[in-house]
């Protein structure tokens, strides 16, 4: 018999949706969900703690009390980043270990908890945590292709993690590239070499070869198997649940699941999937046998094209998927999977828009430094010296990173305390929100969130502006005005009047935006020289991505030499240094701290 984890709640709509079902499209199906019987149900973790707070402006901590009460007979699962937590950079283990208590105290019964690097110091704490709670530890490596991730690795790292106290094991194969022979030969030397814990499988649709790797897995005695219900399945999400209950029908490996029970619940998410077809993307559905090479996870693929949309540069799709591949290797073949596939896609974005090393974001440094961990191989010293600079072996550790960091838990709840009288905690996870995601965290509990889409407002109508990039994939010679090419009746509403003009002042281009006001548009002298600003000036410094601004490092009358970071900008997840490109004095700032910026948006002014 082989088990089912079930992710269509977690990492499928992460792989195909952008990780964006909302908790009230996940709760009508709950009890349906928890009578199937399933191993367990993930709901939580990965990318949903982040996006929940920054585009769905929901309480992550609310969600999985809500699924918990909905489905009291499975264990739900959450993935846990190990020192990252669900970040993307190391906590000091006094956090880690709340996050692990308050995760359980809210509902979560299995922890996966993994390291990007495969780094199991790294493991140890998460781990002994969740034991120490009475969570279920699953233990997972993260799978990738390399000349040193043979099938003996797998195997000796597994002894490790059954030594240092896991309940059950998994091979985590992100991207989706796992071949049916090389699953064969690591589940059946886990076996043949007396580990006893039950091995899940987990993998995507990518690479075209996990339905005959699922079914070689079978064959190797493999326990449990990750599948996602069909309407958001295949593609880079995973196999099909139903399809893999069907085909193990009637053989030793038969689930034992009732099919008609699972087309009840198909049908459910076959409307929440047209619901939300505004995040539909072809490229996230299409098989990509290229993974082998790139080795780029189905959620990564899923928003980085989103993220290059945002930036501008869709067409730079397949070039940073080669690029991705390159840094891999000179980084020393680190697994594409949170965060270090961020660090390295970022990186290839980065590399591809502005020249190979140009830009160099801050996390990238921190990886070589071994901030995240020890890489499985050498890092190459050429691109050592190009990050780190010529004195690099001066900035590289050897412990693990997070002994270099201070007890944080009982400093930053003093800090939250501080802000609003105190009124920002109204409970215990209010503090942890606050200190994984600290700007947007802040900004959740200040209640300053927006929800990208509610969903009564769901399917977006056509001409919504964020149903424009699946309109823009399907048509790409689309080169019209949005409103003139949509016919009145599928319009969301009357055609709007322009908010933002480039006037001219002196001879001096400035973008102005004009404020609505009591239901017409009005632009008096004091409302447009409030909004406006310059678009370009002499010594004018301008941000080359779209992001938020996270932090200004100088200010109007400051001394700024050639090379000094000036401020830091948030960009596809990532921080990135702004620097000044000459010496001088800063005459002008046009931006502060927690705004928005597009490519070109001029930050301050430099003679």
């Amino acid at each position: 018999m082989v088990q089912l984890h079930e992710m269509i709640l977690r990492d499928a709509h992460q792989s195909m949706l952008a990780t964006r079902m909302r908790t009230e499209d996940m709760l009508p199906i709950a009890d349906k969900l928890d009578a199937v019987g399933f191993f367990s149900l993930e709901v939580w973790g990965g990318a949903t703690f982040d996006v929940s707070i920054r585009y769905l402006n929901q309480d992550p901590w609310e969600r999985i009390r809500l699924l918990k009460k909905a489905m009291p007979n499975t264990p739900l699962q959450m993935l846990e980043r190990a020192m990252n937590i669900v970040a993307y950079w190391n906590f000091p283990d006094d956090v880690v270990k709340k996050f692990i208590y308050l995760a359980k105290k809210n509902g979560v019964d299995h922890f996966r908890i993994f390291d990007a690097l495969n780094d199991i110091r790294n493991m140890e704490i998460p781990m002994k945590a969740a034991r120490e709670n009475g969570g279920h530890v699953q233990a997972c490596l993260s799978y990738t292709i390399s000349p040193v991730h043979t099938v003996e690795y797998f195997i000796d790292k597994f002894k490790e993690l059954e030594k240092i106290g896991a309940d059950s094991l998994c091979i985590k194969d992100m991207a989706g590239m796992i071949s049916p022979q090389r699953v064969y030969d690591i589940v059946k030397g886990v076996k043949e070499a007396g580990i006893k814990l039950p091995i899940n499988l987990h993998s995507h649709c990518t690479s075209g070869m996990t339905g005959m790797a699922y079914q070689r897995a079978a064959e190797a005695g493999i326990d449990i198997l990750d599948t996602a219900m069909s309407p958001i399945s295949g593609g880079t999400a995973a196999p099909a649940t139903e399809s893999v209950v069907a085909a193990f029908q009637n053989t030793p490996w038969d689930t034992k699941y009732d099919l008609e029970l699972l087309i009840e619940i198909r049908k459910y998410f076959l409307k929440i999937w047209d619901k939300y077809r505004h995040l539909h993307r072809f490229n996230a559905l299409k098989v990509d046998p290229s993974v082998t090479v790139h080795q780029v996870p189905g959620g990564m693929l899923s928003n980085l094209i989103f993220q290059l949309e945002e930036q501008g540069a869709p067409g730079k799709y397949r070039e940073i998927l080669d690029e991705t591949a390159r840094v891999r290797e000179e980084l020393g073949y680190p697994p594409l999977v949170t965060p270090s596939s961020q660090v390295v896609g970022v990186q290839a974005v980065m590399n591809v828009l502005h020249g190979r090393y140009k830009v160099i974001t801050k996390e990238t440094k921190d990886y070589c430094k071994g901030m995240y961990g020890k890489p499985p191989a050498t890092i190459k010293p050429e691109i050592m010296k190009k990050v780190l600079g010529p004195k690099w072996k001066d900035e590289v550790i050897d412990c693990r990173p997070s002994d270099l960091i201070k007890p944080m838990w009982d400093a930053k709840k003093r800090e939250l305390q501080e802000m609003d009288g105190g009124s920002l905690i109204k409970k215990e996870e209010d503090i942890m929100t606050y200190i994984l995601f600290p700007q947007v965290g802040l900004k959740f509990l200040k209640g300053e969130a927006k929800a990208e889409f509610t969903s009564e407002q769901l399917p977006l109508p056509v001409d919504h502006p964020l149903t424009r990039g699946m309109v823009k994939q399907s048509f790409p010679e689309y080169k019209a005005i949005w409103l003139e090419t949509v016919p009145p009746e599928d319009r969301a509403g009357p055609a709007q009047i322009p908010t933002e003009f480039e006037v001219e002042v002196d001879g001096e281009p400035y973008e102005v935006k004009v404020i609505p006001s009591g239901g017409f548009l009005v632009a008096g002298a004091g409302a447009a020289s409030s909004q406006a600003k310059p678009k370009d000036v002499e010594g004018g410094v301008k941000s080359n991505m779209q992001g938020t601004i996270l932090s200004l490092k100088v200010k109007k009358g400051d001394k700024v030499k050639k090379g000094d970071v000036i401020a830091t900008i948030e960009a596809m997840k990532m921080e990135q240094e702004v620097k000044s490109e000459t010496e001088g004095e800063v005459k002008s700032i046009f931006i502060k701290e927690g705004d928005s910026i597009s490519c070109g948006d001029l930050i301050m002014q430099i003679l």
